[in-house]
């Protein structure tokens, strides 16, 4: 099997910066839940913007980078993945294929509807297993998370608890066959038992039916709480399962880049797994709850801040939903 590695990242993150207050509902009670616990900005989407414009946004710079360096930059595989799309049938991929002009057009085009805040990592395993094969040399990767702007901000939505965690934005990165930068396994696990705990849909109607009321996600407490339980439990799950398929341990990972979900979760991962604060990168209170864009825009981050270097064991963890997906990689930078 051919070598793959994870070469390029990208970002592309909203003008529009949303304060906390935003959300406030003067008449609310205060709400001690760790869980939605606001972070100081988040990000929003234009009305204009798509996950295709940000897309192309993040992913223009990364390939001219690789150009100036005097690498190729042929794509033969567009992997996608967004919280909410855009067009219902037809997904982001080709879009972004045409809107970026490349050429010659990628055989493979997969729009990647499930695993959510850790998508990046799932459409790793898939680019790294068609690339390892020969079928492809190359990947572009797009995680996107526009449903803050366009969901969230909304009259009805905007002052339940849970609306101000999310922000906008968009993770790119690359692949291609090589040893540089080396994807050294993935771990993922389908907890296909808890795939209908999370939903969208309105007070009184499914989504697609009619109805006054604004759509909005289903929170209950004890659904929240469930939620906490596994997300506590399933990233140091499935890392420190992949750090036992690389002979190392977790307190040996240079650099871990998980989903920003909240703080709570955020220093419960370190904690538990043993990686130092400083190791283990934060975005949440710059960019929010940025689902699927999570992982890639705070790698982005990391690399831009010089906190990788050449060598560094990097770990990239999440989980999506209600715990209904988790995945790990490691990358040898």
């Amino acid at each position: 099997m051919n070598p793959v590695s994870l070469v390029e990242v990208g970002s592309y993150l909203p003008e529009q910066a949303v304060g906390a207050d935003f959300y406030t509902d003067p008449d609310a009670p205060p709400d001690e839940n760790q869980m939605f616990r606001a972070p100081a900005f988040r990000r929003h989407v234009s009305a204009e913007e798509t996950m295709v414009s940000m897309a192309a946004e993040a992913a223009r710079p990364m390939l001219e980078r690789m150009r100036e360096r005097g690498e190729d930059t042929r794509v033969d595989m567009v992997l996608t993945n967004v919280s909410m799309p855009d067009r219902m049938f037809t997904g982001a991929g080709a879009e972004i294929v045409a809107r970026l002009g490349l050429r010659p057009v990628p055989e493979w085009i997969i729009d990647v509807h499930n695993s959510g805040c850790a998508s990046f990592v799932y459409m790793m395993k898939i680019a790294r297993q068609v690339i390892a094969s020969g079928a492809a040399r190359s990947a572009l990767l797009c995680s996107g998370q526009n449903m803050a702007g366009k969901l969230f901000a909304r009259p009805q939505i905007r002052h339940r608890k849970h609306a101000a965690i999310p922000g906008d934005g968009c993770g790119v990165g690359f692949l291609r066959v090589g040893d540089e930068s080396p994807v050294l396994d993935v771990v993922t696990h389908h907890s296909v038992e808890y795939a209908e705990d999370m939903d969208v849909r309105g007070s009184t109607r499914k989504y697609w039916e009619a109805g006054e009321d604004e759509i909005d996600m289903n929170f209950t407490d004890e659904g929240v709480e469930r939620i906490v339980d596994r997300g506590n439990r399933l990233v140091p799950q499935v890392t420190r399962e992949l750090c036992q398929r690389l002979d190392t341990s977790p307190a040996d990972i240079d650099l871990l880049v998980t989903n920003q979900p909240n703080r709570m979760f955020l220093r419960n991962w370190h904690e538990s797994l043993g990686v130092k604060p400083e190791r283990h990168p934060d975005t949440f209170d710059e960019y929010g709850n940025l689902f699927g864009a999570g992982i890639p825009v705070t790698l982005t981050r990391a690399r831009d801040e010089n906190r990788l270097r050449k060598g560094d064991l990097v770990v990239l963890s999440g989980f999506a939903h209600a715990g209904d997906f988790a995945a790990a990689t490691a990358v040898r930078w």
